[in-house]
Order: C-alpha cells, then sequence, then structure tokens
C-alpha cells in the first residue's frame, strides 16, 4: 500500500470505466470478490488491455479502501487529479472552432452537486469548469462518482482570485453572466457568442465581489410555490438554455 499513497481514488462501476477509456494514469484495481457481469467483464477487458492489474478481494477488505462508501464493487487507484489552466480551456474552444462555453463555481461545497454539474457541463458542451482553490470543494472519490466520470472528458481549473479570473475572461473577449434569483429572465436574453456563466454557492449564492463583476444576471422564470432551485439544478437549466441557443 506505501506506493498507493500519493494516489487519488476513483469509486464506482462507471467512473472507473470512464478512467479506463479516457487513458487516465492507473495503478491498481480491486474488484469484489465473486463481482460478474458483463460490466465487470469489460472493467478487466480494457484493463488488461492496458497493462493495468485487477485484484479480486474480499468485499470487507475493499470497504476499507472506499470513502464513499458506494463502490459498486468496484475500486481504482490512480495518479492524482491534474487540474487544467484557464488556457487549456480557452484553446479547447478554439480546438473546435467554437465560442468559448465556461462555467464558473463560486463555492459549490456539496460533493453531489459538484459532480452533478459537471457531468450536466459535460454532456452541454461546455469547453472547461472553473474553481476557486479556496471555499469550494475540489476533485474527490465523491465527486468523481457523482459526476459518472465526466471530470475524464471536461478540463477543470483551480483558480486562487475568482474575481480576477472574470476580469481576465471579459479582456478574452467573454460575457460574464451570473445565476441570480434577481437577474433578468434567461429566455429574454441573447445567450450567443462567447459566455462564462457563473453558479453561486448553495446557500448564499455568488460573492458580492465577484457578482458585480458580472456582465448581466440572470434568474429562471419559475412558476411554482418554491422560490429557489438546487444549485446544480439551476445550472442545468442554464446551461441547456445556453446550449439550444448557441446550436440554433
Amino acid at each position: 500500500m506505501s506506493d498507493l499513497k500519493d494516489s487519488d481514488i476513483i469509486e464506482g462501476r462507471n467512473p472507473v470505466i470512464e478512467a479506463l477509456k479516457s487513458g487516465r494514469s492507473i495503478k491498481i484495481i480491486y474488484i469484489a470478490a465473486g463481482s460478474r457481469g458483463k460490466t465487470v467483464d469489460y472493467i478487466k477487458s480494457l484493463a488488461q488491455s492496458r497493462g493495468i492489474s485487477v485484484q479480486e478481494i474480499e468485499r470487507v477488505q475493499l470497504d476499507k479502501h472506499s470513502t464513499t462508501g458506494a463502490h459498486q464493487g468496484v475500486v481504482a487507484y490512480v495518479a492524482p487529479y491534474t487540474y487544467a489552466q484557464i488556457e487549456d480551456i480557452l484553446a479547447a474552444a478554439a480546438q473546435k472552432h467554437q465560442d468559448p462555453f465556461v462555467l464558473l463555481l463560486d463555492g459549490i461545497t456539496d460533493p453531489h452537486n459538484m459532480g452533478a454539474i459537471i457531468r450536466t457541463a459535460e454532456c452541454m458542451g461546455a469547453h472547461g469548469i472553473i474553481i476557486p482553490k479556496d471555499r469550494s470543494i475540489g476533485i474527490t472519490p465523491a465527486v468523481v462518482k457523482a459526476s459518472a466520470g465526466a471530470v475524464e472528458y471536461i478540463p477543470i481549473a483551480a483558480v486562487t482570485n475568482m474575481a480576477q479570473t472574470v476580469e481576465r475572461l471579459k479582456k478574452d473577449g467573454l460575457w460574464i453572466m451570473g445565476a441570480d434569483m434577481r437577474g433578468r429572465p434567461c429566455r429574454s436574453m441573447d445567450l450567443k457568442g462567447p459566455i462564462g456563466l457563473i453558479i453561486g454557492s448553495e446557500g448564499s449564492g455568488i460573492r458580492r465581489l465577484v457578482k458585480e463583476k458580472c456582465d448581466v444576471l440572470l434568474s429562471i422564470p419559475m412558476s411554482g410555490h418554491i422560490a429557489s432551485l438546487n444549485a446544480s439544478v439551476a445550472a442545468g437549466m442554464l446551461m441547456y438554455e445556453i446550449s439550444i441557443r448557441c446550436e440554433a
């Protein structure tokens, strides 16, 4: 185990499969003894094709490796997650000859929200995600699992100062939009062109200094009795609106 101390852990069948498919450096995969089925066979086949060791161990032992408690009988030790640079995100858009679509998460602390947002961002064609180094959850095993492996396919940058990052993106030509209940209805806005979408924390939203630097604040029109949405749900709805407008 000593050579695994500096490793990250990926738990769950789909996250491990995506790590294998993406080419992530994997040191070893543990599978619960007696696990059978097409998914387990597929994991073993992918690992064998890459020369990665797969070991079957008793489930009680596998539980000791897990930090999420929901490993689905599969745990992989991988090289530590490598955060991207903002330049990498903008380059990803340029390579596709597309206007940049960047998601900025200002203080998301719940791993399930973070994972769900990453998963949706990857599905909706965002070119990258930016998170603060402090006051935010990073790419933990729980986040990786909640993202269903999407962390392997979308660049994520961690920055020291979110307000300064917003200013930098504006200089790069991005129109910065912040999600806020008191903002303008998103359906009344032109959501085309280079966009940076800011989603605030689950409790207090976008921080004041960051909000002040937004070009516009967006709200989601609602007609029900509940006045607010979960951060990952709101992010998903706004990303979808931006995605379909860009395709139109």
